[in-house]
């Protein structure tokens, strides 16, 4: 190799980044132990933006196009080097790029729950995660605050700090909405615009701009989202006592099929009756009082109790329970509700053995006086 050719070899003539990553925010231009020399080419591609650092201090800025390194062209680094009487070829300087495109995608959340005041379940802790984009706005004042002389600077780096800004601000913010917790999932796009109101000056602060921030998604407690689910299911089914009513009568006829079944849920069934029969609340208490006074039926055409001059004997207690023989299994104790709904359903018929307390024995349902008015209102069997 000619002396010529040795020499040219250790001088840089093209200076230029082709960025084949999808992370990297700062990329040092690798000049080992060569020098730039005189009119060498500089290429700055779109979203890129080059910076000349000279021992330390940061010179001339390049955004994108190609230029020839000349004085001209580098008028604060002459001035650095103190070339006072032209170019001196080569030199050495520090060529740092800078990637100006957008990095999306990345990823934030809150750090912990957020404790909120909610008008309906009164404290709730909250938490939220999304993602968020962020771009290089001014290179110097980001390699002075945060790059360094890191000379392959990635989001990785400064992604937990990032991250941990917006986590700890929208702490803040989702308080302040004093947003009902159900509706804060409808107010994302409020949240985020607010969110990035808040933070963008703090990513300013380190030359980075917040082009966009996302809330995706907003975490509620188990408790209240079962809360939640349970109002609406209230809502949805309506009237509580039919629903328990049908329920019920649902759930005799499947353990009757099952030997042994209505022996397990006859004490369930009892207490799904009676809490419908509470939530009937007064018109359920109306109707027993209606009945137990002599010479009146009970009638509900028009919301009316109508009279005559014959009526079943008074019915029994509301509190009575009675044990049931089912498949030979001793069944119970159901209330007058539950014994009703066997009676409707035909688990329970005059013959069927029965027992309550203070009876010697085990009794056929048709012989014990307190059930005379649950088989009075139900019709004999259609002759064939």
């Amino acid at each position: 190799m000619a002396l010529w050719d040795k020499l040219k070899a250790e001088f840089i003539d093209i200076i230029q980044w082709l960025d084949d990553t999808n992370d990297t925010l700062i990329y040092r231009f690798p000049r080992y132990n060569n020098e730039i020399k005189y009119n060498a080419k500089l290429v700055v591609r779109e979203g890129q933006t080059a910076v000349f650092i000279n021992e330390g201090r940061i010179a001339d800025i390049f955004p994108p196009g190609t230029y020839t390194l000349s004085t001209q062209n580098l008028p604060i680094l002459a001035t650095l080097k103190g070339w006072k009487y032209g170019f001196e070829s080569p030199f050495k300087a520090e060529v740092y790029f800078c990637s100006t495109r957008q990095f999306t995608n990345l990823k934030w959340g809150t750090p912990g729950p957020c404790t909120m005041r909610d008008p309906e379940f009164g404290a709730v802790r909250v938490t939220a995660f999304g993602i968020y984009a962020i771009k290089i706005k001014d290179p110097a004042l980001f390699i002075r605050e945060v790059a360094g002389t890191d000379g392959s600077f990635t989001t990785e780096e400064i992604q937990d700090n990032l991250k941990g800004k917006i986590g700890l601000r929208i702490k803040e913010v989702m308080p302040e909405l004093k947003i009902p917790v159900i509706d804060l999932e409808s107010k994302v796009v409020t949240l985020g615009e607010m969110l990035k109101e808040r933070i963008a000056p703090a990513f300013e602060g380190l030359g980075l701009n917040l082009t966009e921030i996302q809330v995706q998604d907003i975490g509620l407690p188990e408790e209240v989202e079962r809360a939640i689910d349970k109002a609406g299911a209230m809502k949805a089914i309506g009237n509580m006592q039919m629903y328990t009513q049908y329920e019920t009568a649902n759930s005799i006829n499947d353990a009757a099929n099952n030997p042994g079944g209505l022996a397990a849920a006859g004490v369930g069934i009892g207490m799904g009756l009676g809490m419908g029969g509470q939530m009937a609340g007064a018109m359920g208490g109306a109707f027993t009082n209606m009945v137990q006074q002599p010479g009146i039926t009970p009638g509900f055409s028009g919301g009316t109790a109508q009279t005559g001059t014959a009526g079943p004997p008074p019915l029994p207690s509301q509190t009575m329970q009675l044990f049931v023989a089912i498949n030979g299994q001793q069944s119970g104790p159901f209330e007058l509700l539950t014994l009703q709904q066997m009676v409707a359903g035909g688990q329970l018929t005059r013959d069927t053995l029965v027992w309550k307390q203070g009876m010697a024995n085990w009794a056929a349902a048709g012989t014990v006086p307190e059930l005379a008015a649950v088989f009075g209102t139900v019709p004999p069997p259609v002759p064939q």
